[in-house]
């Protein structure tokens, strides 16, 4: 006889190890009261302990995909500190280029510093675009206080009031966020 032809008696009886004796046959209503609590008591613990694993899976979840975004953002960020202190030299240069006078862009032993100074210029202007740093336009448009700071307000009749007329110092953005706002003078209307 193999295992799977087991008297039916002998099959009951090991599907009964479990469950005590007083529990097996002839149980009182009360007793069977007492287990119909116990299994609902049971399935209410199970159903329970899967609603807070399907919580924690979630919450596992939302913490990875938060983790992942500040992930990203450190590495699209990241140049941000170095990118504001490179900004002054950034400016320093491009004062630099300005302020060469046209006699001396003529000079042909001058030529040569003036094309390095642009050309410099040039690379740093490359290397912010490659980085994601732009610059803020301002000349000729609306004061926007996110990106610019009024530094000081000129009387025209030229623009409209709370117009962009000059620009003391530009500003810049790195990818979507500011990295430095652009020192401007707005219009305002002339005194009567």
């Amino acid at each position: 006889m193999t295992e799977n032809e087991k008297p039916l008696d002998q099959a009951a009886e090991d599907e009964l190890k479990g469950v005590p004796e007083s529990l097996r046959e002839g149980s009182s209503a009360a007793e069977a009261d007492a287990i119909a609590e116990a299994l609902e008591s049971l399935r209410r613990d199970l159903d329970n302990a899967k609603q807070e694993v399907l919580y924690a899976q979630a919450e596992t979840q939302n913490v990875r995909r938060r983790l992942e975004r500040e992930k990203d953002e450190a590495r699209a960020y990241a140049a941000t500190g170095f990118a504001r202190d490179i900004l002054s030299v950034s400016d320093n240069l491009t004062r630099a280029v300005q302020a060469i006078p046209e006699i001396l862009r003529a000079d042909e032993s001058m030529k040569g510093l003036v094309f390095g100074l642009e050309a410099t210029q040039r690379e740093i202007e490359k290397v912010f675009a490659s980085h994601g740093i732009t610059r803020i336009a301002a000349v000729g448009l609306p004061l926007d206080p996110n990106q610019h700071q009024a530094m000081l307000e000129v009387p025209t009749a030229e623009h409209e009031p709370g117009t962009v007329v000059q620009e003391m110092q530009a500003g810049w953005m790195i990818k979507d966020r500011l990295l430095r706002a652009a020192m401007v003078a707005v219009a305002k209307a002339p005194d009567a």
